[in-house]
């Protein structure tokens, strides 16, 4: 009985997140967003995947909410683009990394485990800057 419930947790954590690669979700959307993965974007809406290297986007009077794996929540405002260029979450073996771009926009960032585990492991680099996580949540704006 116990591997059946096993087995169905497993299932369900794979179907909360996605496929294996994915590094979160979106999980809310007003107005117009996209994520743009490999070249390909998508229209953002509740459950689309994000993953290394996508481009996340909102559009004028948007603004979209990101869960990532490590329970990092990130919420953007509108007209913002940001990418995540590295992410790494395997706590176990203590593989822990998240290096983003803000390049307009606005976000309001807060911590998940991966900051709380290793806090110089998070990277966030702006158009005149570079932010190093230390505390728990912040907000940034880039204006052009």
């Amino acid at each position: 009985m116990s591997k059946v419930i096993a087995i169905f947790f497993l299932a369900l954590s794979t179907l909360a997140w996605g496929d294996e690669a994915s590094v979160g979700l979106v999980k809310n959307v007003t107005g117009e967003a996209t994520v743009t993965t490999a070249g390909k974007k998508v229209i953002a809406s509740p459950g689309t995947a994000i993953y290394q290297g996508s481009v996340l986007q909102t559009g004028a009077k948007s603004s979209m909410g990101v869960t990532l794996k490590d329970e990092t929540v990130l919420s953007f405002g509108a007209d913002t683009v940001f990418s995540i260029d590295e992410y790494l979450y395997v706590p176990a073996q203590n593989k822990l990394k998240f290096t983003s771009k803000i390049t307009k926009g606005s976000l309001n960032y807060l911590s998940g485990v991966i900051a709380k585990l290793q806090p110089d492991a998070i990277k966030m680099t702006t158009p005149s800057g570079v932010i190093g996580v230390r505390g728990t949540q912040f907000l940034v704006k880039v204006e052009e």
